[in-house]
């Protein structure tokens, strides 16, 4: 089967030849996407080393971002952070979701019931990445956010989305997966057949503490009207609170209607 490119699944510096490709701003890309959570605060020299770019352009790049508002300098550390205008470029992507609003108050009303962490996820490259979550769990001490990302061969929601893709497209992101981290495909291959024949009897994917242990959690993917993103919703749940019997008995009946009720919204039912 032939393999389709997707948006995010490839390397740029195979695109090298591309006439139309621009390699500079695909870099200044690069380093914008050094930056994290748990690397909230980076020096060039730290950008060289996680993107392997080359020190002067990394200089050049980072001063050009600075200018354009994309990052902000620390005038103690001297090291970057992101600054306001990455937030500002996101929003009007956010704002744009209207599955979002009407996602939501089905999200509160699956949270209250379930007492889980209910979240609505997207893929960007090999992450998913959270649009909306619903936390009604104060104790948990790993609460996701908008923007959060986690690795999508290792979650439920990341399955969901691989497994739920059209042929194509499901054949291109493995591929990806394997070439882009062999490290992890191997590590997470044992729970990702495992999950690929739950999903192909039940329709869910189940991670059972796959990437953190103490976290459970069961996925979906919503249908889309033709064009738009592939998203998916996750239910998680702390293992201790009986998360490996309760998700797939008592949870994935009323994850499965929530994901119903977003799909009839959206006119596809």
């Amino acid at each position: 089967m032939a393999l389709i490119q997707l948006p995010g699944s490839i390397d740029a510096h195979e695109l090298a030849g591309d006439r139309h490709f621009s390699m500079n701003l695909a870099r200044g890309v690069q380093v914008l996407r050094a930056f994290s959570a748990q690397k909230a605060a980076l020096g060039n020299r730290e950008i060289h080393e996680i993107t392997g770019l080359p020190k002067a352009t990394v200089s050049r790049l980072t001063y050009t971002l600075a200018l354009l508002g994309l990052l902000a300098r620390d005038s103690e550390s001297q090291k970057f952070r992101l600054a306001g205008g990455v937030l500002s470029l996101g929003h009007p992507l956010l704002a744009s979701m209207h599955v979002r609003q009407v996602a939501r108050p089905l999200m509160v009303d699956l949270a209250r019931r379930s007492g889980c962490t209910v979240n609505l996820g997207m893929r960007d490259r090999a992450n998913v990445v959270y649009v909306d979550s619903i936390r009604p769990d104060a104790g948990n001490a790993h609460l996701p956010d908008i923007g959060a990302n986690y690795p999508l061969i290792a979650s439920a929601m990341g399955r969901a989305l691989i497994f739920s893709a059209p042929a194509p497209q499901r054949s291109t992101l493995l591929n990806f997966l394997q070439v882009h981290d062999p490290d992890a495909f191997a590590a997470f291959k044992a729970a990702m057949d495992k999950d690929r024949k739950l999903w192909a009897r039940q329709r869910y994917c189940h991670n059972t503490g796959d990437w953190r242990k103490e976290i459970h959690a069961v996925a979906v993917p919503i249908a889309r009207p033709a064009g738009e993103p592939p998203l998916a919703m996750n239910c998680t749940l702390y293992a201790h609170r009986d998360a490996l019997e309760r998700l797939p008995k008592e949870v994935v009946p009323m994850l499965k209607n929530t994901a119903r009720q977003l799909e009839v919204s959206q006119g596809l039912l």
